[in-house]
C-alpha cells in the first residue's frame, strides 16, 4: 500500500497544487502562491509552518514504511481501513479541486496582508467558510489509512491543528480587516469547516 500512498500523493500534488497554479497563473499572471508571511516564532507562523511539516510528514509515512524503518499499526493495517482510505482520499481531492475552482481568481496558498481579493461566498463556500481545508482533513486521513504508521497519524493532527490556527488567527483577521461587515455578516451565518458550527457572532 505504500507504494498506492505515494502515487496518491502524487496525484494530490498535481490536481491541487500543479494545475491549479497554472490555471491561475493563465488566468491572473501570478501563482497564487504567496508563502510565509507572518512573523518567524509567532503562533501564526507556526501555523503555517506546520501544515508544511505535516504534508511532509504525510509524504515521509510511506517512505518508511517503503524502506521497513516503520511498521504499519496492525489494528488499521486491514484491507477494509484500507478500503475507507481510498475513498476518504478521492472524497477529500474532489472536495479541494472543487473549492479551489469555486475561490476563482481570489484562490491562494497563503495570505498577503497587503492584498485585497474578492470574498468568495458561492458554491461550497455557502456551506463552510474553508470548504478546501474541510476536504484536506478526510484526503490527508485516507492517505494515512493507506499506510497507518505512526508518522502519517501524526501528521493528520499536525495539519488538523495548523489548519485551526491559520484559520483563527491569519485568515478570519485578514477577512475582517479587507471586509469588514460583509466578512462579518457571512461568518455569522456560515461554519468555519462544518455547517452550522464555529459561526462568529457580529
Amino acid at each position: 500500500m505504500a507504494e498506492l500512498a505515494l502515487a496518491l500523493w502524487g496525484v494530490y500534488g498535481i490536481a491541487a497544487l500543479g494545475v491549479r497554479v497554472a490555471l491561475h497563473r493563465r488566468r491572473t499572471g501570478s501563482t497564487g502562491l504567496v508563502g510565509v508571511r507572518a512573523r518567524p516564532g509567532s503562533l501564526a507562523w507556526l501555523a503555517e509552518v506546520g501544515q508544511v511539516v505535516a504534508l511532509g510528514l504525510g509524504v515521509a509515512a510511506p517512505v518508511l514504511d517503503l524502506l521497513g524503518a516503520l511498521e504499519p499499526i496492525g489494528a488499521l493495517d486491514r484491507s477494509g481501513v484500507h478500503v475507507a482510505g481510498l475513498v476518504l482520499f478521492g472524497a477529500g481531492l474532489a472536495g479541494v479541486v472543487a473549492s479551489q475552482a469555486a475561490m476563482g481568481d481570489a484562490w491562494r496558498i497563503g495570505t498577503d496582508p497587503a492584498e485585497r481579493t474578492s470574498l468568495v461566498t458561492g458554491g461550497p463556500f455557502r456551506h463552510v467558510r474553508n470548504p478546501i481545508y474541510t476536504a484536506l482533513v478526510p484526503l490527508l486521513l485516507g492517505l494515512a489509512l493507506l499506510v497507518p504508521n505512526v508518522v502519517a497519524l501524526a501528521s493528520v493532527v499536525l495539519c488538523v491543528v495548523a489548519l485551526e490556527l491559520q484559520t483563527r488567527l491569519v485568515e478570519e483577521p485578514h477577512l475582517r480587516r479587507v471586509h469588514g461587515d460583509d466578512y462579518a455578516r457571512y461568518a455569522a451565518r456560515v461554519g468555519r469547516f462544518v455547517p452550522g458550527m464555529g459561526r462568529i457572532r457580529r
